[in-house]
């Protein structure tokens, strides 16, 4: 059989003014702009015989491009990978939590390699740790005004309808809180986007004083906060790790003290310990001395004039100093469970007074994930599954840090022979909700009333959770946990 022809080249020759290589994956002529007299650009001048005695190398910042190798000492002074001075609100591990290095065993087998026994002795502990948590959670799926035109929106898809509807969700949950007001700071953890805050300032129209501070630890494309110019409104960006966030170093915060609402959307794992402790500990502790202002300062965000004389007159300042608090409240959509880490996690408390420790959260953590990966019994399916999943985290990644939490291969894949796939996936949720009660134990003992409630339909998202908390002394209804 005669070998066949290699592929026709999509265009005959380069466009003007452009690369003249051809890149053989993508079937088409780079189109990158090259310099005057040059036919090649600089990733592909070495295929020049004019360059050919200049050598180009891996780029050490970031071996995702090039350099000549002549040119390297210059090139690492302007590359977009250098390690660049770090703002005065980096402060490095401050919301990490503390390492114990004598609790994490030196290395942990997979789920895939403990024995039937060990694992069945795992979900004994996981039952009787979770008894009394196994009761539905409340719904509370809701929708707010200003996403009503987007929801009918007759071009949306469904990736796009899901998202609208979380986001309709959260934001009116955000309402029935009563934390959807003027003169705050709403923190978007993991803002991806900016979708969600977003949101917020359309439903917020004309209130005045806002602030919106979006945390996200990479570069993202195709943000939203850059076309909002509203005159009421404030966006800010930080390219930085929640882990190394100091709120109250931020100019913003700093300069304005106003109450700070943390939200987030799908705030994977880790990262909601980290947004919890950065909001709860490191930002509320820093702000204690605002408890020495005088009562109209420390109140005048939340109360009018009219009221602020009268509480004075009544002699009740110290009560008032007492009801106030730098963070008015929390909303975080819960996300990938396996994607938690021991060291960063603030329920340590609760679990060890469960008797469990390092080792058993180290694979409930893992467990999690039976409760949305399901249990391959087939290869066809296993196949069509995979395919599925990767289509999922697709659409997800709009919202996702990480382009959609890839499963862990040894808890998702791997199914234990003596359980269905029913009691997988319900082992699976008792994991996710064992690991969400640590963090309701700790925003209890930190002084907030939080809650845990479904916000969306499993068909919308299998991460459907939503946790909220508001300070003690908020006269919400919306306060019982």
């Amino acid at each position: 059989m005669a070998a066949s022809a290699p592929a026709p080249h999509t265009t005959e020759f380069p466009a003007e003014g452009r690369c003249s290589y051809y890149v053989e994956k993508k079937k088409r002529f780079c189109r990158m702009v090259v310099a005057a007299g040059k036919r090649f650009c600089g990733e592909h001048a070495g295929a020049a015989e004019e360059e050919n005695a200049r050598k180009r190398i891996l780029c050490p910042l970031d071996p995702k491009h090039t350099v000549y190798e002549d040119q390297l000492a210059k090139h690492l002074k302007k590359c977009n990978s250098r390690e660049k001075p770090k703002p005065d609100f980096f402060i490095q591990d401050i919301n990490a939590g503390l390492k114990d290095e004598t609790e994490i065993p030196e290395q942990l087998v997979s789920i895939s390699s403990l024995s039937e026994e060990q694992l069945e002795n795992l979900i004994k502990k996981l039952r009787k740790a979770s008894e009394g948590l196994n009761s539905p959670l409340k719904d509370q799926i809701l929708s707010h005004p200003a996403l009503h035109d987007a929801l009918n929106d007759p071009k949306n898809g469904d990736s796009a309808t899901k998202h609208l509807k979380q986001q309709a969700s959260i934001l009116g949950n955000i309402e029935k809180l009563k934390l959807l007001g003027p003169r705050r700071c709403f923190v978007e953890f993991g803002a991806g986007k900016g979708k969600l805050s977003h949101w917020v300032d359309i439903a917020l129209k004309d209130a005045e004083k806002v602030h919106f501070i979006l945390v996200e630890k990479v570069t993202t494309r195709f943000k939203v906060d850059g076309k909002h110019r509203r005159k009421n409104s404030v966006f800010e960006r930080l390219q930085i790790d929640i882990q190394h966030l100091c709120l109250s170093k931020i100019p913003l915060l700093s300069k304005e003290k106003l109450p700070v609402v943390g939200i987030g959307k799908h705030l994977c794992g880790v990262a909601t310990d980290l947004a919890l402790r950065c909001l709860v500990e490191t930002y509320a502790a820093s702000c204690e001395e605002r408890n020495e202002e005088p009562l109209a300062k420390r109140i005048k965000n939340d109360k009018t004039e009219k009221e602020i004389n009268t509480l004075a007159k009544e002699g009740n300042e110290k009560n008032v100093a007492e009801k106030w608090s730098p963070v008015a409240g929390i909303v975080i959509a819960l996300c990938c469970h396996h994607r938690c880490d021991w060291r960063h996690y603030v329920g340590k408390e609760y679990f060890r007074a469960l008797g469990l420790g390092a080792v058993e959260f180290h694979y409930f953590q893992r467990m999690s994930s039976w409760a949305t990966c399901g249990m391959r019994r087939t290869s066809l399916e296993a196949s069509s599954l995979t395919v599925k999943r990767k289509d999922e985290q697709n659409a997800d990644s709009e919202e996702h840090d990480d382009r959609g939490c890839r499963i862990p291969d040894d808890s998702a894949e791997s199914a234990p022979g003596f359980l269905t796939v029913e009691e997988k996936t319900k082992i699976g949720h008792l994991c996710k909700l064992l690991i969400d009660q640590g963090r309701v134990e700790y925003l209890q003992q930190k002084g907030f009333s939080p809650a845990l409630q479904y916000y969306t339909d499993p068909l919308v998202s299998l991460e459907n959770v939503l946790l909220t908390a508001l300070p003690n002394h908020s006269s919400s209804p919306e306060t019982t946990a």
